[in-house]
């Protein structure tokens, strides 16, 4: 297991790390803790800042929505690896296969048709598997 003390004080981590594992399940967050080392302080950083400082905000935007907006800047960015940890995510969020093709079809137009179609292979991988 992995050590979730919050040293922050403020309760980040720990509501982070909650949201890290109902996001993108147990078996990715406790294999990414536990192949930390190095980046063992980043993984934290991501933990606080991502997941517990902005996923958090469910009275803003609810999860659906942020799983929306993550998959069509990941898309933009080409962020294959990252993209296929988050259209699991997004379908554990509650989006549909179908909702999560369009936001991609959807970002094509705004971030281009390479990117979007290298995101619709992820995508269909994730999906189909």
């Amino acid at each position: 297991m992995t050590d979730t003390t919050d040293t922050t004080g403020d309760g980040r981590y720990e509501a982070g790390l909650r949201v890290r594992r109902e996001v993108l399940g147990d078996e990715h967050v406790e294999r990414a803790l536990a192949g930390a080392g190095a980046d063992a302080d980043f993984q934290r950083f991501l933990t606080e800042l991502a997941w517990g400082g902005v996923w958090t905000r469910d009275d803003r935007l609810d999860r659906r929505t942020r799983s929306c907006v993550t998959i069509a800047v990941l898309t933009a960015l080409r962020a294959e690896a990252e993209l296929a940890l988050h259209v699991a995510g997004a379908r554990r969020n509650g989006l549909t296969d179908d909702e999560i093709m369009e936001v991609i079809m959807h970002t094509a137009v705004y971030a281009g048709v390479p990117a979007a179609n290298a995101a619709m292979g992820v995508a269909r991988r994730v999906l189909d598997a």
